[in-house]
């Protein structure tokens, strides 16, 4: 027998992808859930996400599948570069080698309106402009976690949800302050009318140093781009910090064929600095648990951090509502939780020197090398990713591959 959630109260300290949809697990498992979002407005300015089939089926059990691939691209494969050349390296036939697999691009936009809007028919309580100032979880079993907000109103619930991202009230209480490093590399982000009939793929350029990542977003009307640079001076953490076009250019100005006619077409353009958190040593503990970014930010070279925080989401509403009690329920969700992240995490943090291979004869040789496998066992490079992908969190055992 579980623990019934009937009447218990949640606050969730963010409205993004994360926070909400654990709002709505722990709704659907009869919990008082209210998430409280600092901004005006619920609304997400970033760009591109690829929601990977392990993040579809969180989706899909939410029943939220079907209004994703409303907005969304429905991914038929994805195509390795070269960045001079622009000839393909790699083809991986989604379609052809794993057509049970639903991998999509979508709008950050369109998935955090998505769930808004299903968390609110299913009673959710949304308020706008709290911010959270510190988060003091729970002394002792009788007592409740608490949050002080920015205008010293204390709130109080059963269960605290830090989905409050890299810079996480949650995360601190429960691990202090950590000292993420600047990985030396920066990353551009731009969306661009879609005027020259990409194809729904995923196109990656690689060069020496740098990287591009190409997809179609919102039924194919545009496309995301992410431009990744290693460099030695270092820019800040964050998405809200606008650069000039020029500069993104300049800096992949030997990029042609595809990649330099999108270049062309930016208007706008965001940058970021990547820096390297470590996964949260303590994702719970005393009323107050932690997912997403803030349990374990990742850098963006496996396209796994929505992915990973609807993953958390589900998991954590599971095991609260069929654990005894809600301590026992938390220690379960960062049992499970912890080591995959952290997998999936190294993954990423390996991936990015694949791309940027220098000099030219190294590229050249790992090339072929590509070439050579997608051409002799185009299903086996799919399947070398299957831990990742077919890793199913709504299907309980059944569903794990890694």
């Amino acid at each position: 027998m579980g623990m019934s959630l009937d009447g218990k109260t949640v606050a969730v300290i963010g409205a993004g992808i994360g926070g909400l949809a654990a709002a709505l697990a722990l709704r659907a498992r009869g919990a008082e859930v209210t998430v409280l979002e600092q901004a005006p407005e619920i609304s997400e300015v970033g760009a591109g996400l690829q929601i990977s089939p392990n993040g579809v089926a969180v989706l899909r059990a939410l029943g939220l599948e079907e209004g994703l691939a409303g907005p969304a691209v429905r991914a038929r494969a994805v195509v390795l570069r070269d960045h001079a050349r622009g000839g393909e390296v790699l083809r991986l036939d989604l379609a052809r080698h794993a057509p049970d697999l639903a991998y999509y691009f979508v709008h950050r936009a369109d998935l955090v309106d998505l769930l808004a809007e299903a968390a609110r028919r299913a009673g959710v309580r949304l308020r706008l402009l709290q911010r959270v100032e510190r988060v003091l979880p729970a002394d002792s079993p009788d007592d409740r976690p608490a949050m002080v907000l920015a205008s010293s109103t204390r709130v109080e619930a059963d269960l605290i949800v830090g989905a409050d991202g890299l810079h996480s009230r949650a995360r601190v209480a429960l691990n202090g302050a950590d000292d993420p490093f600047f990985t030396g590399q920066v990353a551009w982000r731009a969306v661009v009318p879609n005027d020259c009939g990409m194809a729904p793929e995923a196109h990656l350029f690689m060069g020496p140093g740098r990287h591009m990542v190409c997809y179609p977003l919102r039924r194919g009307a545009a496309v995301n781009i992410v431009a990744v640079q290693e460099r030695a001076r270092w820019a800040a953490e964050g998405w809200h910090h606008g650069d000039s076009p020029d500069r993104l250019r300049a800096a992949f100005a030997d990029f042609s064929g595809l990649a330099g006619a999108l270049l062309e077409r930016v208007e706008e353009v965001s940058l970021w600095g990547l820096f390297r958190h470590p996964v949260a040593a303590r994702w719970q503990g005393g009323g107050v648990a932690i997912l997403g970014d803030a349990a374990h930010p990742t850098l963006p070279f496996m396209a796994q951090g929505a992915n990973l925080a609807l993953e958390d989401a589900w998991v954590l509403a599971e095991e609260v509502a069929r654990a005894g009690s809600l301590a026992e329920g938390l220690a379960a969700y960062q049992r499970r939780r912890q080591p995959r992240a952290a997998r999936v995490i190294a993954a990423a943090n390996g991936n990015a020197w694949k791309y940027h291979l220098r000099p030219a004869s190294l590229r050249g040789a790992a090339h072929l090398a590509l070439r050579l496998g997608g051409a002799l066992a185009p299903g086996r490079m799919l399947r070398q990713f299957d831990w990742i992908y077919r890793h199913d969190v709504t299907a309980g055992d059944r569903g794990r591959q890694g």
